[in-house]
């Protein structure tokens, strides 16, 4: 989060403390007293805001719902059985799952699987970490009942834009793993749900136009994404989220177009899940070439 209005020493002061400020009760009295808050995204969330209000996911329907099927058995396997009431991972899932419209029936015939009581192989999930156009680096989180088809695929994705996998834990570090809620403003300033996020627990938060992206430690989410709907927010989502720390800016178009495309193709894969990525495209070259992505 960067600020503004407060002096440009100030403002540095703020900036070098990180992202954990907003549980400092003092400091967030001078933000809310001295500071407007600004849009401060990286590229690759920023992107996947735009998609998210096209509603991109709508025109590939039945590929999300196999990936939302599998989200859902793979947090039964590993988050603790088939209650949602017990088992955070699994009440994520289904959660994102009804945001999607996915069919009741889809939904249970995905929990008994993961209880081993449904048809269909053995699901396993696997990340794979590694670099593409233009020096970024990715990690792809792949739910799959054949990792060598999974690994071909990924993998021919991979060198055809020009990059290739590293050891695991070689990209890993660059980024932080966070809770992620997104909440739309509804009337609200960012400035007004600034406040009641910090007093929710939450640890940063980013201005996205009509929304606010909410960030928490990944053990608190559910804690925040509960407190935020008391107090009569708008959560459209919540999920377990790679946030990147160090960022590659990529400053030209074509560079730009590359990367996002790339990312594009991972994610078309059916056996990738989520694909995280460190790249930050300014403002205005993504503007220019959103429309041309293939």
């Amino acid at each position: 989060m960067k600020f503004t209005s407060i002096g440009e020493k100030n403002a540095t002061i703020l900036d070098n403390l990180g992202t954990h400020f907003v549980q400092n009760k003092f400091l967030r009295n001078f933000v809310k007293k001295n500071c407007i808050i600004r849009t401060v995204m990286s590229g690759h969330s920023k992107w996947s805001t735009i998609k998210r209000k096209k509603g991109a996911l709508d025109a590939k329907r039945g590929q999300v719902f196999t990936k939302l099927a599998n989200a859902i058995t793979i947090a039964v396997r590993e988050g603790g059985g088939g209650d949602p009431t017990s088992n955070f991972k699994l009440r994520l899932a289904i959660d994102q799952a009804k945001t999607a419209n996915m069919p009741k029936d889809n939904i249970e015939r995905a929990i008994e699987r993961g209880l081993g009581k449904g048809t269909g192989g053995q699901l396993e999930s696997v990340a794979y970490e590694g670099y593409g156009p233009g020096k970024i680096a990715f990690i792809a989180q792949v739910t799959t009942d054949n990792r060598n088809r999974a690994s071909s695929q990924l993998k021919a994705v991979v060198e055809r834009a020009g990059g290739h996998f590293a050891s695991q834990g070689a990209v890993s570090w660059m980024f932080e793993d966070v809770g992620l809620i997104v909440v739309g403003k509804d009337g609200k300033s960012a400035d007004e749900i600034f406040e009641t996020a910090a007093d929710a627990g939450a640890q940063d938060i980013e201005d996205a136009g009509d929304s606010v992206e909410i960030y928490s430690k990944p053990n608190e989410l559910d804690k925040v994404r509960s407190a935020l709907s008391e107090k009569g927010l708008n959560v459209q989502s919540a999920e377990l989220y790679k946030k990147p720390v160090q960022t590659v800016e990529i400053e030209d178009a074509e560079t730009a177009k590359k990367v996002l495309e790339f990312v594009e193709k991972l994610e078309d894969l059916d056996d990738v899940q989520k694909v995280y990525s460190n790249f930050d495209i300014p403002d205005s070259l993504l503007a220019g070439i959103q429309g041309s992505i293939k």
